[in-house]
């Protein structure tokens, strides 16, 4: 299969410019927040071409909005795709692509190294739809194909795992997924497309929750499903009816045979956002534009603190190890130098010697390092996820997720490292008190 080539322009200039220009009424050169619910028609004629598919257009934002489709344009670019789908959260992203690949009774196989969020929603509250998840280890291949069974209609990943920095290895899994026929999903939230771009690699749709590094600064929940176009939804007669068969609510059309490679993308819009509804707010699309604008200057200086600081702490008498692939002891650092391109990510965990408690004292130490559930922010970040994130799981599903009790997690952002560094140490040198 033919990977899409990297664009013309460089990425720095494409997360300024993809999929933007001057507004042409008001030469606006900022795109504007069209903060509307619904659109004009020119007359009867565009509105049943509108609503039969058949021309594409602004009908009702629930569907579609200006903003929006500018920022879905910019991430295909960024990401190398066809088309983007945008929507509330990473988690109705993830919703929205099994709500198009999958029928009750289907199945799929993911990584056992997930956000603890996904573990639960993909193990327990898609099982409401009596879709069933399989986890398995994605650092063997051969559990991966062990796991694939007739019903099986995708295999789901994170580029690099949250918060275990685990980095998988992208070319592995796509040669496991094109022979069995089926999607490769990779969530590429932690690492961005500045460091990584899944379909370059083999993957065939790419997931984000643009709430994170995407937007940058903490105000904008949002999540996205690019589309690389290039996986074959009729390859295998009734295995994706919802791409490659008759749709009823559309008078019999088939996604796949009217749209081709834009199939998955228009199905987001026109069967997961109109029915499903988790619409991502125009003003949450503005704010993520203008986040990815400093994409590129961010994430170095996200990887250059993260490395400064994980040094620090790889050497501190109070913790008992580190886990961040840009370490050389790491078990992912050869991984990483091949799959994330300018850097080694921001997010990482490490272990606080003496457990749970103190993990906890460490975590209510900090005065810099904000104490809460997120990443991605510009401020650095701190959280104990067997308490918080990972407490719905079992100690066993904790413990493989790379979240077990002693574990601490940082997002580390763009401060002055010293500043950062301080903060920690006496953070752990209280801790210990």
């Amino acid at each position: 299969m033919t990977r899409r080539k990297t664009p013309e322009y460089g990425f720095e200039t494409r997360m300024v410019h993809a999929g933007a220009q001057p507004e042409p009424v008001t030469g606006a050169r900022q795109t504007p927040i069209f903060q509307n619910t619904s659109y004009v028609f020119h007359d009867a004629d565009d509105a049943a071409s509108l609503f039969n598919l058949q021309s594409f257009g602004f009908i009702y934002s629930r569907l579609s909005n200006p903003t929006v489709a500018v920022l879905e344009e910019r991430l295909a670019s960024l990401e190398g795709g066809r088309g983007t789908t945008c929507c509330a959260s990473g988690h109705s992203a993830q919703l929205l692509v099994f709500f198009a690949l999958m029928e009750p009774g289907d199945r799929f196989v993911a990584s056992n190294r997930l956000y603890g969020g996904s573990v639960t929603q993909f193990g327990k509250t898609f099982r409401k739809f009596d879709w069933h998840c399989d986890f398995v280890d994605f650092d063997d291949p051969q559990a991966i194909r062990a796991a694939i069974g007739p019903k099986t209609r995708a295999i789901f990943c994170e580029a690099l795992a949250n918060p275990g920095g685990v980095v998988t290895d992208l070319e592995a899994v796509a040669e496991v997924a094109r022979e069995a026929g089926l999607p490769l999903i990779v969530d590429n939230t932690m690492a961005t497309p500045f460091l990584c771009r899944p379909i370059e690699w083999g993957a065939d749709i790419v997931l984000h929750s643009t709430t994170k590094f995407l937007s940058g600064n903490g105000t904008s929940m949002g999540g996205a499903m690019i589309d690389s176009g290039l996986f074959d939804w009729s390859a295998v007669a009734g295995r994706f009816p919802g791409l490659a068969s008759a749709e009823p609510a559309y008078h019999g059309l088939n996604f796949h045979e009217s749209f081709g490679d834009m199939a998955l993308t228009v199905h987001g819009h026109a069967i997961g956002l109109r029915d499903l509804g988790p619409t991502m707010a125009p003003m949450n699309a503005f704010q993520t534009i203008l986040g990815i604008e400093s994409l590129a200057m961010r994430m170095r200086r996200h990887c250059e603190n993260a490395m400064a600081v994980a040094e620090f702490l790889d050497g501190h008498e109070r913790v008992a190890w580190v886990r961040y692939a840009g370490l050389p002891s790491s078990p992912y650092h050869t991984r990483g130098r091949k799959y994330l391109e300018n850097g080694f990510g921001s997010v990482f965990t490490f272990g606080v010697k003496g457990g749970y408690e103190a993990g906890l004292k460490v975590v209510e130490g900090c005065e810099l390092f904000s104490h809460l559930a997120n990443i991605g922010d510009a401020r650095s970040l701190i959280l104990h996820p067997a308490s918080t994130t990972h407490r719905q799981l079992t100690p066993e599903q904790r413990e493989t997720a790379g979240a077990g009790d002693d574990v601490i997690r940082l997002s580390v952002g763009v401060e002055t490292p010293e500043d950062l560094i301080r903060d920690l140490d006496g953070a752990l040198v209280r801790g210990a008190a």
